[in-house]
């Protein structure tokens, strides 16, 4: 391994999947702002859209998310006559 070029400030992050409030805890160098209270020790909070817990390839399950009738709107417009 070359020395210098790793970062020296590894440290224990909670990361929080905001699709499920599912919190897990990595070691990890990301900037964070904001803290949050875990079995009475504050962690660094990072705040993800997607992780195993909740991503259709490891849940088995596809969600669907349609806003404002997108979906319908794609279906109507290019559906066979």
């Amino acid at each position: 391994m070359k020395q210098g070029i790793h970062p020296e400030n590894y440290r224990v992050v909670a990361f929080k999947d905001m699709s499920n409030e599912n919190v897990f805890l990595c070691r990890s160098t990301v900037n964070t702002k904001e803290t949050i209270e875990i079995d009475g020790e504050s962690f660094p909070l990072y705040k993800v859209e997607i992780s195993n817990t909740s991503h259709p390839f490891y849940t088995g399950k596809q969600k669907l998310v349609d806003t404002a009738g997108r979906v319908d709107k794609f279906m109507t417009r290019y559906k066979r006559k």
